[in-house]
């Protein structure tokens, strides 16, 4: 029986949600800048960092997608009230 292949990237590397994404993203350019990680790491944290910050573009790009879809295609002007 042929095994099934493994997967590019694991399912429990994928963060749960924009804020999620956002933390660790956060908190992992502190560990980064705090010059104290060996450069395995710091490569490491660069990789995961590149990961997140895709995920938070496409989050933010469908949001931005699904609101120019409720808005009609209009775009209104932002207003603080």
């Amino acid at each position: 029986m042929p095994r099934a292949a493994p997967s590019a990237a694991p399912a429990a590397d994928a963060p749960v949600s924009y804020e999620a994404a956002l933390t660790e993203l956060d908190t992992l350019v502190q560990a980064m800048e705090g010059g104290q990680l060996p450069l395995d790491k710091l490569l490491e944290g660069y990789r995961r960092g590149a990961v997140l910050l895709d995920f938070c573009r496409d989050r933010l790009a469908s949001v931005e997608t699904q609101v120019k879809v409720l808005e009609e295609g209009l775009q209104k002007p932002w207003t603080n009230t």
